[in-house]
C-alpha cells in the first residue's frame, strides 16, 4: 500500500524505522490571494468559495462535521480532508491545527503563529520580511514540541493556490520546476501558473536569501513548515504530507538550513503523497523530486476505482488528487495499524 518513487533505500529505512509507531498530525493553514485568481485552483469552484476552503477543511479535520462552513463545492470530486479525517479519527492520532496566516479565523481551536495572509505572488511583495521571520521562529519552536508528541511528525497544509506559490519558490531557489508541478485541476494549468510566477519574480534579485524569496513570492505555510521540519528532524521522523507544495517546502528547508548554518537531519525527512500526485500524467512529480534533492518520495496506493461514490471516483479521473495531508494520513494508516485498501476505503466512505 506504500510505494517509493525516489531514493528507495533511504525510503525503506525510514519506513522500517517508523512501522507500527504512532505519529502526530499537524495541519498548517494559510492563505494567499494567489488562490483568488480565476481558474488558478479547483479547490473551490469559485474565487469566493476558495476564501473559505481552509476554514471548512480545518473544521471537518478537527470534528468530522461542518456546522459553520460547508466543505466548498469543487469543480469535481470531494475534499481530500475526508481521507485525513478518516485516519485521524479511527486511529486516534494526536492532531494540532495551526493558523499561519488566514484571512478568516478558524472555527475550531488552532494555534496562532502570528502570520498574515499573503498578497498575490504576482505583486512580488507577498509578505513582510518581519512576518516571514516571525513564522520561521514559531515553526522552530513548534517543531521541537511536535517531535515530543509522536514517533514521527506528519506536517500537512491547506493553502489554496499553494502549488502556484510552490512553483514560484522552487524557481527562485534555482530548481527547474516549470511544467512539472501538480494542480487540483484534472489537467494542470501550467501556462497560467508560469505567467503568474514570471510576474512575481521579475524584480527579485538572483542573490535573494530564502527568507527574501518567501517575502516576495511565497505563502505563510511554507516558511512555518520549513521551521517545523528543521526542528522536528533533530528529534523525530518527519513526513512532509503533500506533493508539489511539500517538495517546495523541502527545498526551502534545505536552503534555509544551509544559508543559516542550522543543525538539522535531512535523513529523518520523507515526502508522502498520493499516487494521483506521484503518477499525475499532466505533471512530472518524480522528476521534480529528483531535481529538489535526495529526499525520498513515497505515495499511498489508495484507489477509489471501486468506490460507490462518484465524488471519490473523480480522483481516478485526475481531479483533486491531494490536500490537507491526505496522502500522508493514508501512508500513516498503512504504517501504524497496517490498514488494507479495503479498510481505508471503508473509513473514508463512512466519513463521506
Amino acid at each position: 500500500m506504500i510505494k517509493t518513487y525516489t531514493q528507495h533505500q533511504k525510503a525503506e529505512t525510514w519506513l522500517e524505522t517508523y512501522r507500527g509507531k504512532r505519529p502526530v498530525f499537524a495541519c498548517v493553514l494559510g492563505f494567499t490571494e494567489t488562490g483568488l485568481i480565476p481558474n488558478i485552483s479547483a479547490a473551490g469552484a469559485t474565487p469566493e468559495d476558495r476564501k473559505y476552503t481552509a476554514i471548512a477543511d480545518a473544521e471537518f479535520l478537527a470534528t468530522g462535521v461542518n456546522p459553520n462552513f460547508p466543505l466548498p463545492p469543487l469543480v469535481a470530486g470531494a475534499s481530500p480532508v475526508l481521507i485525513s479525517r478518516a485516519v485521524i479519527a479511527a486511529q486516534e492520532l494526536p492532531l494540532f491545527i495551526f493558523d499561519a496566516g488566514l484571512a478568516i479565523a478558524p472555527t475550531v481551536p488552532a494555534i496562532v503563529l502570528g502570520g498574515k495572509p499573503a498578497n498575490c505572488l504576482s505583486t512580488g511583495h507577498a509578505l513582510p520580511i518581519e512576518t516571514v521571520l516571525q513564522l520561521f521562529v514559531q515553526g522552530l519552536v513548534w517543531g521541537e514540541k511536535l517531535a515530543q508528541s509522536g514517533a514521527y511528525v506528519i506536517l500537512s497544509e491547506c493553502v489554496v493556490g499553494g502549488t502556484t506559490t510552490a512553483l514560484a519558490v522552487l524557481t527562485a531557489l534555482g530548481i527547474d520546476a516549470k511544467d512539472k508541478v501538480n494542480s487540483s485541476h484534472s489537467t494542470c494549468n501550467h501556462a497560467q501558473k508560469w505567467e503568474v510566477v514570471q510576474a512575481g519574480l521579475q524584480n527579485l534579485s538572483p542573490q535573494a536569501t530564502p527568507f527574501e524569496i518567501i517575502a516576495a513570492v511565497g505563502d505563510p505555510m511554507q516558511i512555518a513548515v520549513a521551521g517545523m521540519a528543521i526542528a522536528a528532524s533533530r528529534h523525530a521522523g518527519v513526513l512532509l504530507a503533500g506533493g508539489t507544495q511539500m517538495l517546495a517546502v523541502y527545498a526551502l528547508t534545505s536552503a534555509i538550513a544551509n544559508h543559516q548554518k542550522l543543525v538539522w537531519n535531512p535523513d529523518a525527512i520523507v515526502i508522502g503523497t498520493t499516487r494521483w500526485v506521484a503518477e499525475d500524467a499532466t505533471a512530472h512529480t518524480v522528476d521534480l523530486a529528483l531535481a529538489v534533492g535526495d529526499v525520498p518520495l513515497l505515495a499511498t496506493q489508495l484507489s477509489f476505482a471501486n468506490s460507490k461514490f462518484p465524488q471519490l471516483q473523480a480522483y481516478e479521473q485526475g481531479f483533486v488528487k491531494e490536500g490537507v495531508g491526505a496522502g500522508g494520513a493514508a501512508i500513516a494508516s498503512h504504517l501504524y495499524q497496517n490498514w488494507t485498501q479495503e479498510q481505508l476505503l471503508s473509513a473514508i466512505e463512512s466519513q463521506l
